[in-house]
């Protein structure tokens, strides 16, 4: 099998949450620690930070690995989804793993997954722990996929844990509170381990004290911090959060006898997308008319996506917005500025919520807005409609960022 070969056959080993949604979910890691075992344990074979959350783990985890690679290291990262190419969800130093190293994984390993139905989640985490083992990463950057506990992920034991911050996102596998998903989160302590929490609400913050105290973990929380603030090419108004608990784990690491200097510090922050290569983050993609795309998907980072709206100066708001199927509409339009336009799409997953039934429920709560066969249809539209003065926000989903990017 060619490349494109190899990712077509790991797509198609169902299940896959990013495509699929609730039945990919699986309840246990024994998948995994087969896996692992399989794999003579790449898990133990290099250092690693483990990064949960509900909101911000992506861009947390860049910053981190932004900032490590300016102390010189060797940075493994491990994120998803990816926007373009599969590749991107693993890189060393910026650079995406490479097409031969992922044909030659699944080619050694083919059979071991089609006996044991292997997701396509359990063979990238293997693959990417296979990767960092073999090239002797110094330290690798881990995102939980979802939730903590039950993660492929969940299987190293970190220098340290980070959990950015609880929200109702993923009620359907994780519980309908801020106590159960918190629970869920803290699955990724480990015994003796210290866990830097980014935000606490008064639901979760006894959660993590009292998991950390069982697990004898020393716990911090970013949000009581008085750091001073550091600028970021990330410009999003919400990374003031993610910057707080980056500072926080430095510091925390740096007491557990890293070296990592302010200079290091301040460069990787300001050198994000240069060193990593994310996207999607209020990332503007031209002028006159301004285009700006996010990937945010939730109530609680879209408000900071609104609030940092009306902080632009335009003549008429013309928002691209598509989401997928299990996602609660209902939840998110009460922060959606109704003086907008509207480009209703699917994005192009089996997930993809349905233009028309999209445009419908917008429509019984007063917003304005066609609907359009793609994404790049919607956006094309949006262009010929918007004057140079005009603004354009495309949203509402990771899979129609990734779309446009």
């Amino acid at each position: 099998m060619n490349y494109q070969d190899t990712v077509n056959w790991m797509f198609q080993q169902l299940p896959m949450y990013q495509k699929q949604g609730r039945s990919a979910f699986k309840k246990d890691l024994s998948n995994t620690k087969l896996l692992a075992n399989h794999l003579h344990h790449p898990e133990s074979k290099f250092k690693s930070i483990h990064v949960a959350g509900t909101n911000g783990k992506g861009s947390t985890s860049h910053m981190l690995a932004s900032i490590f690679q300016e102390s010189g290291l060797k940075v493994g990262l491990y994120t998803s989804p990816h926007l373009k190419d599969f590749r991107e969800r693993i890189k060393i130093n910026g650079k995406d793993i490479s097409k031969q190293y992922v044909i030659g994984f699944i080619k050694r390993h083919q059979s071991f997954f089609e006996s044991h139905y292997l997701s396509f989640f359990e063979m990238t985490v293997g693959l990417a722990f296979d990767y960092f083992a073999r090239k002797k990463v110094d330290i690798a950057i881990i995102e939980v996929g979802l939730g903590g506990r039950l993660d492929s992920t969940n299987i190293i034991v970190p220098e340290l844990a980070i959990i950015t911050n609880i929200g109702l996102d993923h009620t359907q596998f994780l519980g309908d509170t801020y106590e159960d998903i918190a629970k869920e989160k803290a699955g990724i302590i480990k015994p003796n381990v210290p866990v830097v929490i980014g935000e606490s609400q008064d639901e979760t913050k006894p959660v993590f004290l009292k998991i950390a105290k069982e697990r004898q973990s020393d716990i911090f929380f970013a949000d009581e911090s008085q750091d001073n603030e550091y600028s970021s090419d990330l410009k999003g108004l919400y990374q003031k959060h993610n910057k707080k608990t980056v500072v926080q784990s430095v510091k925390v690491l740096n007491q557990q006898g890293y070296q990592i200097s302010e200079t290091s510090l301040m460069r990787g922050l300001a050198n994000v997308v240069a060193n990593t290569g994310l996207k999607g983050r209020w990332q503007v993609l031209q002028e006159s008319p301004k285009i700006i795309c996010d990937t945010a998907h939730n109530k609680e980072v879209l408000r900071y996506i609104v609030k940092q709206l009306q902080m632009e100066t335009y003549k008429q708001l013309h928002i691209v917005f598509g989401v997928v199927n299990d996602k609660d509409v209902g939840a998110i339009l009460p922060i959606l500025p109704k003086q907008a336009q509207y480009y209703f799409c699917r994005p192009d997953v089996p997930r993809g919520l349905d233009e028309k039934s999209l445009k419908s429920i917008f429509s019984a709560k007063g917003f304005q807005g066609s609907t359009y066969g793609s994404v790049k249809t919607a956006l094309e539209a949006a262009k010929e409609k918007a004057t140079q003065e005009d603004l354009i926000f495309i949203g509402g989903s990771t899979f129609v960022v990734a779309e446009i990017v």
